[in-house]
């Protein structure tokens, strides 16, 4: 009886001490790259690009309206014959047409920009994230920005995010 006893102590001891030794962690990604340089300039990079689709766009509304305006005057006062009138509608939709294209374009490359700009940042911070995780021997880190997590247990948790600041270089 004493041998089954200490036989389930030595099954049952290192199960304990090993659960004890797990370390868990969390950060909050977006945070830290809010705090990134790379961020801000990536942020004003796509401004500037934003700016650049916005101002284009609003040219060629302007362009579409003044010619739309003109249309409706010269069909007001019947100056115009049929085959000119059908010309000019024909032309007016062609520009609604190429605008329209041009604005799907545009969201298009904003997307791919900020997926292009934003890619090597969330690289850099996965990277920090890890090695974090791995000189603090931590099982797992979880990201509060990414993962619905409805509960962490600050006591069994670290927080890790100012870890992977400095490890960055942030404050």
């Amino acid at each position: 009886m004493l041998k089954k006893i200490a036989i389930a102590l030595m099954l049952i001891l290192p199960m304990g001490v090993a659960a004890q030794t797990l370390k868990f962690g969390h950060v909050t990604s977006n945070e830290i790259i809010m705090a990134m340089p790379e961020f801000t300039k990536a942020q004003t990079d796509l401004q500037a690009l934003e700016k650049k689709y916005t101002d284009e766009i609003k040219r060629t509304n302007d362009e579409f309206n003044k010619k739309y305006q003109e249309f409706q005057q010269a069909m007001a006062k019947d100056s115009l014959p049929q085959n000119i009138a059908e010309r000019r509608q024909k032309e007016l939709q062609d520009m609604m047409q190429r605008s329209e294209q041009f604005q799907q374009e545009a969201a298009q490359n904003m997307q791919k920009a900020q997926t292009e700009l934003m890619a090597p940042i969330s690289k850099k911070v996965e990277d920090a994230i890890k090695a974090v995780g791995e000189a603090e021997n931590l099982v797992y880190i979880f990201d509060l920005a990414r993962t619905s997590i409805p509960f962490v247990n600050e006591k069994l948790s670290v927080n890790v995010t100012p870890l992977v600041k400095a490890k960055l270089g942030l404050k």
